[in-house]
């Protein structure tokens, strides 16, 4: 397994600027080194940071050290007012619906959220919601959250729980004992 920092991408700017949407899209951190006098790119993903050339080895160790903490020390995911979740070095939007039920299961990450819970969060979006009508926004959840690496597994008699999972196995027939991801139903 490489160490973190080679997971780290370095990108002249703007010379090598196609390759930020390749590393962007991936989700993989890069650092920027703006060169000469070409205006500094604008970074707003927290898998990205900016220096510029030339730059004193310890400047360049500072924001590789703060690129790593934003880019993998988030290991539980948040959702703006917006609706833009994020895990990781990877987001994306959700409807409202579906983010005041994300914002309920972060509260509880990794751990068990009653499906009495949900039902409720969901009563204040949908009058009078059906046990199908929750169903339908946790199928779509599943689906929706994957792409950032997490999944919903549901535990049997109680509710759901959200958990990471690898990005590759998102939609695989594994899961945790008594959990299961994606559509499929034991």
């Amino acid at each position: 397994m490489p160490a973190l920092t080679d997971r780290i991408k370095f990108i002249r700017w703007p010379a090598e600027a196609g390759l930020r949407t390749v590393y962007r899209r991936q989700g993989i951190p890069c650092l920027l080194v703006v060169e000469g006098g070409a205006l500094p790119p604008i970074c707003t993903a927290p898998s990205e940071d900016w220096v510029r050339a030339p730059a004193s080895r310890e400047d360049v160790e500072a924001r590789v050290h703060a690129l790593r903490q934003r880019a993998y020390g988030r290991r539980t995911p948040t959702v703006d007012s917006t609706g833009v979740l994020s895990f990781g070095t990877r987001s994306l939007t959700v409807s409202s619906t579906q983010a005041e039920l994300m914002e309920l299961f972060i509260a509880h990450f990794e751990e068990v959220v009653y499906r009495s819970e949900l039902e409720q969060q969901l009563a204040r979006r949908v009058p009078a919601p059906t046990r199908n009508a929750l169903d339908l926004h946790i199928m779509r959840l599943r689906r929706r959250i994957a792409a950032v690496g997490l999944g919903i597994g549901t535990a049997w008699g109680r509710g759901y729980l959200l958990e990471p999972t690898p990005l590759e196995q998102a939609w695989s027939e594994e899961g945790s004992p008594g959990m299961t991801y994606g559509s499929q139903e034991r």
